[in-house]
């Protein structure tokens, strides 16, 4: 596999970054149970997406939560923050779940995929915050934030050796405060929304905002998602701000959704190779788990047209990382 060594100024770029958070995502929505075959099929596959991103010459941000380093409950409760989330809804606080239902280690610890992921070429282990915390939900502080962030860079650096440099918001919640938070913590990049008004308040999403996030997944019903470079918002105290395009969603009931889903992607990609802008991918690796072999089939279609915008066009594969090093260079 050969990556790019440098990204020049109008060159088109793929960027892809994952969401890689397994229970600790959806533990105040489901049950362990409901979840834990899916969870161990997403075990297994993730080896497979870290080899055919290798094959593709594809690079990768990992956002991962902090808690998924952690090997035991002992190990867990040493790198948790001082200051805990004050959520006026304690069913949304992990150390809330915790405290009633223990540690389970096949569900909440992924310390040999992280190993696996960093021995990869072109991937970044990136930080989904420490304990999939929410900046924008009721009763939290924005000092307990900050601790949060500060374990995930303690257990990032003592188990992996890495300074974490890119992250994405949990359910897509951040504020000016809480990126302002980001940049004193020293993340260079985070992800951010689109700007379509159905993305604009992720905490106050009804709905009509997820009725319309579904239906673009499939007609085009919001703005161009692609962006140029020399468009990204760099602020002055504040971390680059890189706009998701698109989210891969998870493989519904219907054929016709999924194909055109799917398609729907590739238009985006191309138009994205074929004007010199950038595209945004991203999803759950949780959500290959309901359907790896499907799942992976529409991966590997889509990196297969990135190859050939690559070869048409000059497409480059770039992580968060790797683009925001190169916006501060440019």
């Amino acid at each position: 596999m050969q990556l790019d060594p440098k990204v020049n100024k109008g060159k088109p770029l793929l960027v892809i970054s994952l969401d890689f958070e397994l229970h600790w995502g959806v533990f105040d929505k489901v049950s362990p149970e409901e979840k834990r075959a899916d969870f161990e099929r997403t075990k297994v596959v993730i080896p497979r997406i870290l080899e055919v991103f290798e094959r593709y010459g594809v690079a990768a941000t990992w956002a991962t939560v902090g808690m998924l380093l952690t090997e035991s409950r002992e190990e867990w409760e040493h790198y948790k923050p001082a200051e805990l989330p004050t959520y006026q809804n304690p069913q949304l606080s992990p150390y809330h779940w915790v405290a009633q239902n223990g540690y389970d280690s096949a569900i909440h610890s992924a310390y040999p995929l992280v190993k696996q992921l960093l021995l990869t070429p072109g991937q970044e282990l990136g930080s989904h915050t420490f304990s999939h915390y929410y900046t924008g939900e009721p009763g939290q502080q924005i000092e307990q934030f900050r601790a949060d962030l500060k374990a995930s860079r303690a257990i990032v650096q003592d188990k992996c050796g890495k300074a974490l440099q890119s992250l994405v918001f949990p359910r897509n919640q951040f504020d000016h405060q809480s990126l302002k938070i980001c940049h004193e913590e020293g993340f260079a990049t985070v992800r951010v929304n689109p700007s379509d008004w159905f993305w604009k308040e992720p905490v106050k999403a009804g709905l009509l905002d997820k009725v319309f996030r579904t239906g673009d997944a499939v007609f085009p019903l919001g703005r161009h998602t692609t962006f140029a470079q020399d468009k990204l918002l760099q602020t002055e105290g504040l971390p680059l701000q890189l706009p998701a395009s698109r989210l891969l969603r998870p493989l519904g009931n219907y054929s016709l959704m999924n194909s055109a889903r799917i398609r729907r992607i590739i238009g985006e990609m191309t138009f994205a190779a074929k004007h010199g802008l950038v595209y945004h991918l991203w999803w759950h690796p949780h959500n290959f788990g309901h359907a790896p072999k499907e799942s992976m089939r529409d991966l590997q279609r889509l990196l297969e047209v990135f190859k050939k915008l690559q070869q048409d066009y000059g497409m480059c594969s770039v992580n968060m990382g790797k683009l925001a090093k190169e916006a501060k260079a440019n």
